[in-house]
């Protein structure tokens, strides 16, 4: 494990570089740095579904992604370092398939909503595809694993599931999208 950090500012950032886990510096708007932060953000947000009342199956899932989430960004802040594997993926397919199967088909599209957890799920899965994004920007110049695109891929697609999942729970039904075009145009 790294060294734990004793004094929490350093004062080695105002000049608006960061310390990669390798030790390089780079521009705090690094492509690197915006990959491992959009990473970050999504375990904040789902750490936000976590604090609403969830299943049991979810929060027990939900809690692995976090960790796995830390590892994902340890292995995007060390060229070079890998920790997300094909189980990882497997994993979360493995539970997308699971909760998927008691749900209908899906005939609508769902608008964001449902419930208070419902929501901060919906906020997760479109900060998970933006980190996605940020990560295939990433790895346009530099190393990534592509099991770590597959991984976020997977993820956002598990938490569509979960949001739909989580409607049901909350509210016993989703928020479906009504066109609003006006009779006779197209």
């Amino acid at each position: 494990m790294g060294n734990r950090l004793s004094k929490i500012y350093t004062r080695t950032g105002d000049d608006g570089t960061t310390g990669l886990g390798d030790g390089t510096r780079v521009p705090k708007d690094d492509d690197r740095v915006e990959a491992y932060g959009t990473v970050d953000e999504l375990n904040s947000v789902i750490g936000m579904v976590l604090a609403e009342t969830v299943p049991d199956d979810i929060r027990e899932t939900l809690e692995g992604v976090q960790h796995e989430l830390f590892d994902l960004g340890s292995e995007l802040c060390m060229p070079g370092y890998s920790a997300i594997t094909a189980e990882h993926v497997a994993h979360l397919e493995q539970s997308l398939d699971a909760l998927n199967a008691n749900l209908p088909p899906l005939k609508e599209f769902i608008l964001p909503g449902g419930g208070r957890a419902a929501g901060a799920c919906h906020l997760a899965r479109t900060v998970c595809r933006r980190t996605e994004r940020r990560v295939y920007t990433l790895s346009n110049t530099s190393a990534v694993s592509a099991e770590s695109l597959k991984y976020l891929n997977r993820l956002s697609d598990l938490l569509f599931v979960m949001c739909r999942v989580l409607a049901r729970h909350e509210s016993g039904q989703e928020v479906l999208w009504r066109s609003r075009r006006m009779k006779g145009k197209e």
